[in-house]
Formats: structure tokens, C-alpha cells, sequence
């Protein structure tokens, strides 16, 4: 997340309503290029984070009943306001960017777990908004998708993240398997590394599917995109298994065969 994650899944792609698919797009463009302010080019830390303040600007503006001054949040106002979409999520994902530009480390997993509620769930959170589904029940379940899926982007992510003094895991669960940041550096993947990635994607997998119903929920092509997400997570969990987590040497990433097989499950054999 950032959102990197959401490279491996469709976004405002054909298996959604024609209806959907702009605002959706928008949705995606907003946290994109947010994500991007903190992680990409060779800004100083005072510049990302006042990329990252211009946005809040403009949705404060959005907020005000005022016109913002540019583009995407023009676009941007147009949907919030047609699907009253709450405004304090897009500032949520503001937040963990901008967190990822002043912290590197996380002490222990509920750290991380803040973390994904706000670089992560907000994403899902808004989508269920705008098909207006957004009940409890829902909104628990894609959380536990959304979680999930930046979870297994910081399995995929390790070697990249720790190039950007990043990392993701939870440093007590690190030393509980007797793993240092010295032993990412050097890709080393000796003594408990492949125990620790296996709790790790344990987890992860868990989370995942404990948020599948909501693929039976959500109707016509809506639910279809949603179960393709979901076994594109599952077909990389699977990645991430058979290479007992070397992602240093095997990073998983989602291949055109790939996509015919999680097609496959989402419409025929989902669960």
C-alpha cells in the first residue's frame, strides 16, 4: 500500500457494470497516485508529505461544498457526492501513506493491523459504498479481504520494501523465530525463515477466508470481480507456499494462466 497489492487483482475492470466502472477508476487514481506521492521518485520527506497535505486540501474542499482545484478531484467530488461516499475514508488512506513516509518499523502485529485498517479497508470500505452494500456484515467481511490482501503484498514485498528501509513485519513475531532485519538484507533464507513465513501466510490465508462469503453476497458482476480478487489472493498464498517463502529468489506474481484459473474458481468453483 501501500496498495501495491492491488497490481495482482482487476480493477475497474470489464467483470464490473459499464455504470461502476468510472467511478470506480477515480477510487483507484486517488489512492494510486496518494500511494505514489509516498513511495515513488526522489522527493525529500517534507515534500511527500506536502503532496500528501495538497490532497487533504482538496477533500477538505470536497467537504466544504467547494470546488477543488484540480482534475481528479473535480471527478472525484462528482462521485463522492452522487454516491455519498464518506469523505473521512479517502483521509484514512491519507494517513497510512503519510505514516509510510515517517515510520519504518512496526513493533507488533496490532501496529500493523492499524496500519492496514487505514492503507488498506478504506479501498474496500468505499467500493461497498458505492454499490450500496455497505452493511456491518459486509463491511466486516471486506475488511478481512482487504486486510488480507496487503498482508500478502508485505509476504510478496519483503525484499522491496526493506530497498525503502521498510519493514512490515511485526518485530516481537520476528524475534519470537530468532529472524533480523540483517537476515532480509542479506536474503537470507536459512535457521526459522521458512517457519516464519509459513505463520505468516497461515495468517494471512486465514484472514482471507474468513472474508469469502462476501463473494456470495454481493450480486451479478460485482460479486464476480469480488471472487476474482479473492482467488487471486488464494492462487498467490498458494505461490508463496510451494516456494516455502523465498520470495528473495521466487517472487509470486499472478501470470496469464493464472488469471484463467482464478476466473475458473470465481465462477465455478468458488469457494
Amino acid at each position: 500500500m501501500g496498495i501495491d497489492h492491488y497490481e495482482n487483482f482487476p480493477v475497474a475492470s470489464v467483470l464490473l457494470p459499464r455504470r461502476l466502472r468510472r467511478p470506480v477508476a477515480l477510487i483507484y487514481a486517488f489512492a494510486r497516485s496518494a500511494d505514489d506521492f509516498a513511495d515513488e521518485g526522489d522527493d525529500p520527506p517534507e515534500q511527500r508529505l506536502r503532496n500528501l497535505q495538497h490532497y487533504q486540501q482538496e477533500l477538505d474542499l470536497i467537504e466544504d461544498n467547494r470546488t477543488p482545484g484540480t482534475p481528479l478531484f473535480v471527478e472525484l467530488r462528482e462521485v463522492i457526492e452522487q454516491y455519498r461516499l464518506p469523505v473521512d475514508l479517502f483521509r484514512d488512506l491519507l494517513s497510512a501513506f503519510s505514516q509510510d513516509v515517517l515510520k519504518s518499523r512496526y513493533a507488533d502485529f496490532n501496529e500493523v493491523m492499524d496500519y492496514c485498517r487505514r492503507s488498506a479497508n478504506p479501498v474496500g470500505r468505499l467500493l461497498l459504498h458505492l454499490y450500496g452494500a455497505s452493511d456491518e456484515t459486509n463491511l466486516a467481511y471486506s475488511d478481512n479481504i482487504c486486510t488480507s490482501l496487503q498482508l500478502i503484498n508485505f509476504l510478496q514485498d519483503v525484499e522491496s520494501d526493506y530497498r525503502r528501509n521498510r519493514i512490515y513485519f511485526p518485530l516481537d513475531e520476528m524475534a519470537k523465530f530468532g529472524i533480523d532485519e540483517h537476515q532480509i538484507s542479506a536474503s537470507d533464507t536459512s535457521g526459522n525463515w521458512v517457519a516464519f513465513m509459513r505463520f505468516e501466510i497461515d495468517r494471512a490465508s486465514d484472514m482471507l477466508n474468513s472474508g469469502v462469503p462476501l463473494g456470495k453476497v454481493l450480486p451479478g458482476r460485482i460479486g464476480l470481480e469480488l471472487r476474482t480478487i479473492v482467488c487471486g489472493g488464494r492462487r498467490i498464498v498458494e505461490k508463496l507456499r510451494a516456494i516455502d517463502g523465498d520470495v528473495f529468489r521466487h517472487r509470486p506474481v499472478l501470470r496469464p494462466w493464472d488469471w484463467v484459473t482464478m476466473i475458473f474458481r470465481a465462477t465455478l468453483a468458488y469457494p
